[in-house]
């Protein structure tokens, strides 16, 4: 049985807080997504999260914590740049990778000399963490390759009966995981990108950063995840629409006349409006104004849920400018068309 418990009964998150410093596997909500949380110093804990998701165990986890001084605990060396940049963006959705301290396990690393380590903003995740008063490892918590949970059904969906306790705490605010940035490296590199974009860093702190996450090879160990395996895909085929104006829509009629049935779209408002009348065997989602991104990756992977309950065989999206949060919305649809990586 998987306990449910409520997100805003104090008594409900004590249990869910004693529960993970004895072992169990408790979901629980972030600023991003729900992750999957147990005990980050315990070994046999964090392998339960690889079998429970059906994770490799070379795709690395996020250490979750609550106050700096632990990253100080966790990481062998804490520069004043990433100090400078921990009291600028944490708590928040921004993931810093550092040098790993011999306290962390080497399965939260996948073997690399490396951590990664988050201060999340959710009042609800930071009042689980210091009640638990350990760092909680936490990757999304969905079925390893299936798109992120955004809310406590979608954890539901996926872990009823398999792990021990989901706390509920709403819909999660930004929905797409946080960025990572890489410190052990000059000039830092975005491993992943998120809601924190470079821009941020340029404009708030003056740092030129590089954005990376280039794929890895088949035996290289990942520094972050979301490098490596195919993820956020959904069990229908993903189409990513190709152009702009009326390329666009041709791009978007070509590939509804031809997709396998039964078939999703998911596209702007503007869009929608160009495309005029749609055939009635094919399910819409609008995704709002094509100039509201935030809107769009708040709502991408309730989407990519949706059309697999409705059990989608295809699924036309449209895609956004590669800029600010633009750039966290393509790097999930890529990934959930395929991307060119294993499964």
């Amino acid at each position: 049985m998987t306990y449910r418990w409520d997100g805003k009964n104090k008594e409900d998150i004590r249990q869910a807080a004693e529960a993970l410093r004895h072992g169990q596997l408790v979901a629980f909500p972030t600023e991003t997504v729900y992750g999957l949380g147990a005990n980050g110093l315990d070994p046999l804990s964090v392998k339960a999260i690889y079998e429970a998701k059906g994770r490799p165990s070379d795709n690395p986890l996020i250490l979750h914590i609550y106050d700096k001084n632990q990253a100080k605990a966790l990481a062998r060396e804490v520069t004043p740049l990433a100090e400078k940049i921990m009291d600028e963006f944490w708590p928040g959705p921004l993931t810093l990778v550092l040098p790993k301290d011999i306290c962390v396990p080497d399965c939260i690393s996948g073997g690399r000399d490396t951590v990664a380590i988050r201060m999340p903003s959710n009042i609800l995740a930071r009042t689980l963490l210091r009640m638990t008063r350990i760092p909680i490892a936490a990757p999304s918590a969905n079925l390893s390759g299936k798109p992120s949970a955004t809310c406590a059904e979608h954890v539901w969906q996926d872990f009823d009966g398999r792990i021990y306790g989901i706390i509920d705490g709403g819909v999660c605010q930004v929905g797409v995981e946080s960025t990572v940035l890489d410190l052990t490296v000059e000039p830092p590199v975005i491993l992943r990108p998120g809601a924190i974009t470079a821009e941020m860093f340029k404009e708030r702190l003056g740092l030129e950063v590089l954005q990376g996450g280039a794929k890895v090879g088949d035996k290289e160990i990942p520094k972050a995840p979301g490098m490596k395996y195919r993820h956020y895909a959904p069990k229908g085929k993903v189409l990513l629409a190709q152009g702009q104006g009326a390329e666009l829509i041709d791009d978007i009629k070509e590939k509804i006349a031809h997709a396998q049935r039964p078939l999703g779209l998911m596209l702007s408002s503007e869009t929608l409006a160009d495309l005029g009348e749609i055939p009635q065997d094919v399910t819409v989602r609008d995704l709002g104004s094509i100039n509201d991104l935030n809107k769009w990756a708040a709502e991408l992977f309730e989407v990519l849920r949706y059309f697999d309950q409705k059990e989608m065989a295809t699924i036309i999206a449209e895609g956004c400018a590669y800029e600010k949060i633009g750039i966290a919305v393509m790097n999930r649809l890529t990934k959930a068309c395929g991307g060119g990586e294993k499964v």
